[in-house]
């Protein structure tokens, strides 16, 4: 069934760049898009509906491409806590951090996650998000993360949303580990990333490269178990300190190396030989108070493609809007509003594989895209909060939220 949307401008985001159509006009067929062009040439063709979108500016819808949604509790006592001086070393030692994500993780059951989960993910959907993609890592154990990895799966049979399932079981040592890291990435190798992959509950594998996490050598072993099972990786790296984990990614051809305040120039040449994407998070440089910030000038003049992303969780980013995260990126990073764009489309759609089907208006691609009320593209970027006026379609069919 031809769908004609009619009376827009659209900014396809071909190239990473706007590269606008005025008074344009989009067909759809299905969950595709089957012609994209200026209205005066649209083809002569019967339409089973047509709808008049009123002069709005139309984008790819938006994807974020790196969250953690699913997860038990939230931490907004430590929050308050840190704000009043106390350490996060403290807040960690008497059971706070991460380990008290885990716990509540684990003790809630996949419907108690699914509804936590939906609840904020809606919140992004609302902000015209139409992709994303959601980590496992705080079960640490095999039956808690298949128990997070299925509640992904649940939120896309849920949700009008295109859901992409990370493994991040090498996230942190769970307390049955204590000082056994290595132990605990044997298991996940031979362990848990072959029966969760058996299910067909992961679309991708990511670990945490970092000194309070797990070393290099740790997380190649990883990768390689990734490889023999045919799962594209990805790698939190250089969040807080230089360990080369973003060049450990590069040379297994990630998808994608996320937050890389510390990444060095070789990381960053890395990278851009390999195609692999730099994921920055500024939701988190923004809530942990950060300085150190990204090469962005190196990234660029390298040709590494940028996504940025929400990071989604509890403890360091408890973002519930993408375009909260893209003014940041702009005001934070320096970014322009074009560029920023890219970053949460045609480029987050790389950093998760999806770049043949998402993430750019073009024939032949999913139909996703959103239909908002303002006068210029720059305009989602630049304004703070609230909910600006906007239609969401989805594979073809427009999204009530």
């Amino acid at each position: 069934m031809k769908k004609l949307w009619k009376n827009c401008h659209i900014a396809t985001m071909q190239a990473g760049q706007y590269s606008s159509i005025e008074n344009a006009a989009i067909v759809t067929l299905g969950q595709q898009i089957h012609w994209i062009g200026t209205f005066k040439d649209l083809p002569a063709d019967a339409y089973a509906e047509t709808i008049d979108l009123n002069g709005a500016w139309v984008t790819p819808g938006l994807i974020d491409c790196h969250t953690h949604s699913v997860f038990g509790g939230n931490r907004s006592v430590e929050f308050e806590k840190r704000l009043q001086g106390v350490s996060y070393a403290e807040i960690a030692a008497s059971g706070g951090g991460i380990a008290s994500t885990v716990r509540a993780t684990r003790e809630a059951s996949e419907e108690q996650l699914l509804a936590s989960a939906l609840k904020r993910i809606r919140c992004l959907l609302k902000d015209g998000v139409t992709t994303i993609e959601i980590k496992s890592g705080y079960g640490l154990d095999y039956a808690n993360e298949r128990k997070m990895l299925r509640v992904i799966r649940q939120i896309a049979e849920t949700l009008p949303m295109t859901v992409r399932s990370t493994c991040l079981a090498a996230h942190a040592l769970p307390p049955e580990y204590q000082d056994q890291s290595d132990a605990y990435i044997e298991h996940i190798c031979n362990e848990m990333l072959p029966k969760l992959h058996q299910e067909g509950l992961v679309d991708a594998v990511d670990a945490f490269c970092e000194y309070l996490a797990f070393s290099p050598a740790q997380v190649e072993r990883v990768f390689k178990t990734a490889q023999s099972l045919n799962l594209p990786i990805k790698l939190h790296a250089e969040q807080l300190s230089s360990l080369g984990g973003s060049s450990l990614a590069a040379r297994y051809q990630a998808l994608s190396a996320d937050h890389l305040e510390f990444m060095t120039e070789d990381d960053v040449k890395a990278m851009a030989a390999a195609g692999t994407v730099a994921v920055l998070l500024p939701g988190a440089f923004y809530f942990l108070r950060e300085t150190k910030y990204p090469p962005l000038e190196s990234l660029q003049q390298h040709g590494v493609r940028i996504a940025l992303s929400s990071d989604l969780n509890p403890g360091t980013s408890p973002a519930l809007s993408l375009r909260l995260m893209m003014n940041m990126g702009s005001t934070l990073f320096r970014l322009t509003p074009e560029q920023t764009l890219a970053a949460v489309t045609i480029h987050a759609a790389h950093a998760l594989g999806l770049q043949e089907t998402h993430g750019s208006l073009e024939q032949g691609k999913v139909a996703d895209f959103v239909a908002w009320d303002i006068e210029h593209p720059s305009e989602i970027v630049y304004w703070l909060g609230g909910d600006l006026p906007k239609r969401i379609i989805q594979h073809g069919n427009e999204v009530s939220v």
